[in-house]
């Protein structure tokens, strides 16, 4: 079943996610799952199994679509949003609640992370709605059912949790408070016409989906979240996402790692660093963050990634391990400096590893120096050619400064990767 561009096309027209974006063996690899699961014997037969059954063909859709997010991800985001929301209400003379938008909210962290902000505070339940709207029913009802394992709490400040949820058995279930602030429903951003007949909303959270786009599909999709921005609104995005909203007419409102951007007054867009968009710290070039480091920021990402444990430090350095979990530690609460500084005390005192470096590179994209970015990126290569994440953000880069050809290179490699990984992994 391996890259049949039947199931390429099914999804770039489904939920408009471009392949290369990627690498083929994500897709690939769903589609033999639901092929297994579906008794097909071949790929033909699992094609006409596909066209003639909705649910197999939003099955597929899940298949790829293996939500991953957690609670207050990119903490200034939501610090932002509060200031600004404040601001936003005084501008109105508190006529109306704010509204506020969510897509995609996966399941559901995102939404209530917004709530949770807007009453932490002082806003009143009637100043503020929020809506959270994803293509994924599944994960839409369990966004509805609010109950939470441990993995949706991550860092090291969650005292939100003590205010916002009760224990439940090993999971912890959202106030009553707190739900009765969001709505949610199913929705497909490729959609022209969605919330055609609603108002326009205050503040639209799309943060690092506009990636996995081609760019004729960009385009359309920027239309839509234009068309659901207020014109004096403010549209949070993923830090991969500055350069083309600075190239589509979209500026950023100038705080640090909140990705908070409105519309354009001037003539000409104004340009925008490109930011890496992957987490901290490694793993397969698949687009869904790690369960254990975020990147100083960066959304939801929508498809799996697999976890791959950092490279074992030589025997005498028994603080190597430590000083990688303190980067970690630091780049996951947004202390981008700190981050780096523990990056710096690393190469002082041990032999250079290709993770360090990773870490650099994205650290560097955060802060917009895109060609010391890319610097970081090519000695993790050097120490590390198959180096998945060093290979997509490299790409990313490169596809942002117009080296189709160079980017794709480096995601046909990642893509190789990867296919060397599950076969490893399958002995």
């Amino acid at each position: 079943m391996s890259s049949d561009q039947r199931f390429f096309d099914f999804l770039k027209e489904r939920i408009g996610l471009d392949v290369t974006s990627v690498g083929p063996a994500i897709i690939e690899r769903a589609v033999r799952q639901r092929s297994v699961a579906s008794q097909a014997l071949s790929a033909d037969e699992y094609w006409r199994t596909l066209q003639g059954s909705r649910d197999e063909q939003q099955a597929l859709i899940e298949a790829v679509i293996v939500p991953e997010t957690w609670f207050f991800r990119y903490p200034e985001s939501f610090a932002t949003l509060a200031k600004l929301a404040s601001r936003r209400l005084a501008e109105i003379n508190n006529m109306r609640a704010l509204r506020i938008l969510s897509l995609p909210c996966s399941t559901g962290e995102e939404p209530y992370s917004i709530a949770m902000a807007l009453l932490d505070a002082g806003f009143k339940p009637h100043q503020f709605k929020v809506e959270g709207m994803d293509v994924s029913p599944l994960s839409v009802e369990k966004a509805r059912r609010a109950l939470y394992g441990k993995n949706s709490f991550r860092g090291q400040d969650i005292a939100f949790r003590d205010r916002h949820f009760i224990a439940e058995n090993e999971c912890y279930r959202l106030s009553p408070r707190v739900l009765d602030q969001v709505r949610l429903q199913v929705g497909n951003l490729l959609d022209p016409a969605l919330l055609a007949n609603e108002p326009s909303y205050d503040f639209v959270f799309c943060r690092n989906l506009l990636i996995y786009f081609d760019l004729p599909t960009q385009k359309q999709v920027f239309e839509v979240l234009k068309r659901l921005t207020h014109v004096d609104g403010v549209l949070f995005i993923g830090p991969a996402e500055g350069s083309l909203l600075g190239r589509l007419g979209m500026r950023s409102i100038g705080i640090p790692q909140s990705f908070a951007f409105s519309r354009h007054s001037a003539a000409e867009p104004e340009p925008l660093p490109v930011f890496a968009p992957a987490p901290l710290p490694l793993s397969q070039p698949q687009p869904q963050p790690l369960r254990n480091v975020p990147p100083p920021a960066l959304g939801k990402r929508p498809f799996t990634r697999v976890e791959r444990p950092v490279q074992a430090e030589k025997p005498g350095h028994a603080d190597a391990a430590q000083l990688l979990a303190n980067i970690a530690a630091l780049a996951n609460e947004g202390k981008s400096a700190e981050a780096r500084a523990a990056c710096d005390r690393y190469l002082r005192s041990h032999e250079p590893v290709a993770q360090v470096f990773y870490w650099l590179g994205l650290l560097s994209d955060v802060a917009g120096s895109v060609l010391e970015a890319q610097g970081y990126y090519r000695k993790a290569l050097y120490l590390e050619p198959q180096h998945p994440d060093a290979l997509m953000h490299l790409a990313a880069l490169l596809q942002s400064q117009g080296d189709t050809a160079g980017a794709r290179r480096l995601q046909e490699r990642a893509a190789r990767s990867e296919r060397a990984a599950d076969s490893e992994r399958k002995r």
